[in-house]
């Protein structure tokens, strides 16, 4: 009896670990998104100034803002890369490791 208990809290304790990890992972990928907005917000704004500057024409602005304008989209490059690397292997992950059914099989033990 007590190998069968064993047992069972074993494949319990996989199957939180599991959804655990794949919890971890959606939230990276959430992150990542929320990151990937704010660096396109910032783009937006940055080509904002840039165009109204035109009129202005201050020279400081002119000189820094495309600098600021390129760094970030380097960085929005950066972050869709790995936002799209890392969805695919959070898919991949779920995939592998059935989270769907293991979800499902989590809300049955815990009626």
């Amino acid at each position: 009896m007590s190998v069968l208990v064993l047992y069972m809290y074993k494949q319990k304790h996989n199957i939180m670990d599991k959804l655990k990890k794949f919890g971890l992972m959606e939230k990276i990928v959430h992150e990542l998104e929320d990151l990937k907005n704010s660096q396109q917000a910032i783009i937006v704004k940055l080509a904002k100034v840039e165009v109204d500057n035109i009129e202005l024409g201050n020279k400081r602005l002119e000189k820094d803002l495309p600098d600021m304008h390129q760094r970030v989209t380097d960085n929005l490059d950066t972050i869709t890369g790995l936002l799209e690397d890392f969805a695919a292997q959070t898919d991949q992950y779920s995939d592998k490791n059935n989270i769907t059914a293991l979800k499902e099989q989590e809300a049955i033990d815990n009626v």
